[in-house]
């Protein structure tokens, strides 16, 4: 390792060199990019606290010693660890914001957040937005994307672990929303008071099966914030059951369930789930009305 710090001397060097490493190397690209090339400037300017975009000023310009090890020693964790680069970084980004992450909570990458920057449009309508719920927040980025939305709502990011809101809440404080965003432990809806205009939600949906086959990178995310039992659906089937006491006239709901959707939709034949189509890829979220769900619960 010491030659090649020695060898490598300029932004442009370690891109290259990083980019290289990466594409020879067994890596999962999954928790922000899909290439060695991204996954590369993303470690190496974020490392350097320079920006990812707008960023050639900065290709030829030296690194210290100290940069160029740290640099070194990520890229060695990267490939031999095969932790996410979010954990490396400690950072992570979602609607074009920065987040903090570790290892208590998973890396953001719910395409709810293009939802969130399209204002909830359609669906949403003229309806005003006063309350908003992120269930099973984890680093809170759902939520906290919603309030920067949404500039008049108060939010509640809920989860059941304690460590996650410790991330959720430094987040807040990050952001500087602690006047209109709290945390919330419940489990679900247990500890979750009062109706809200919307519900959103990315809870855990990964069946036994998936989750034993996942790629390496992602048995350093919390179990706790994946599994849902056999069939993905543990954690959906109660949000479905009790989100329509906890929606306003006119709400909605919106809920990530990934590769689960199928199962999910044959699950509930005659409640008029919509499933959301993104640009920017992802897929299995579902969209459902408060009255829509009102409906199929007086018919059940």
């Amino acid at each position: 390792m010491t030659s090649h710090i020695d060898d490598l001397h300029s932004v442009r060097d370690y891109l290259r060199y990083a980019s290289s490493r990466f594409a020879a190397s067994p890596l999962y690209f999954g928790h922000g990019t899909d290439n060695a090339w991204d996954e590369a400037v993303h470690l190496v300017m974020r490392t350097l606290n320079l920006p990812l975009e707008n960023n050639t000023l900065f290709l030829d310009a030296r690194l210290v010693r100290e940069e160029r090890q740290l640099i070194h020693e990520r890229i060695e964790r990267r490939i031999t660890e095969r932790i996410p680069l979010a954990y490396l970084l400690g950072e992570a980004w979602f609607m074009g914001m920065p987040f903090h992450v570790d290892e208590r909570v998973l890396v953001p990458r719910s395409p709810i957040g293009e939802l969130l920057e399209n204002g909830l449009q359609p669906w949403l309508g003229d309806k005003p937005v006063r309350r908003i719920l992120d269930l099973c927040t984890g680093s809170g980025c759902i939520g906290i994307g919603a309030a920067t939305v949404f500039e008049e709502a108060e939010v509640d990011l809920s989860d059941l672990s304690a460590d996650a809101l410790e991330v959720a809440a430094s987040n807040i404080e990050l952001h500087g929303v602690c006047d209109r965003v709290r945390t919330v432990q419940s489990d679900v809806f247990e500890n979750i008071e009062g109706q809200y205009d919307v519900i959103l939600s990315n809870p855990p949906y990964v069946d036994a099966e998936d989750l034993a086959s996942m790629p390496e990178e992602y048995h350093h995310e919390p179990e706790l914030g994946l599994a849902a039992g056999s069939d993905g659906l543990e954690i959906a089937h109660r949000i479905i059951a009790e989100a329509a006491s906890h929606l306003a006239p006119g709400g909605l709901l919106v809920v990530e369930v990934g590769n689960s959707w199928v199962a999910l939709d044959e699950a509930y034949p005659d409640l008029p789930l919509t499933w959301l189509e993104f640009e920017n890829g992802g897929d299995g979220v579902f969209l459902v009305t408060a009255e829509e769900l009102r409906q199929w619960q007086d018919m059940a």
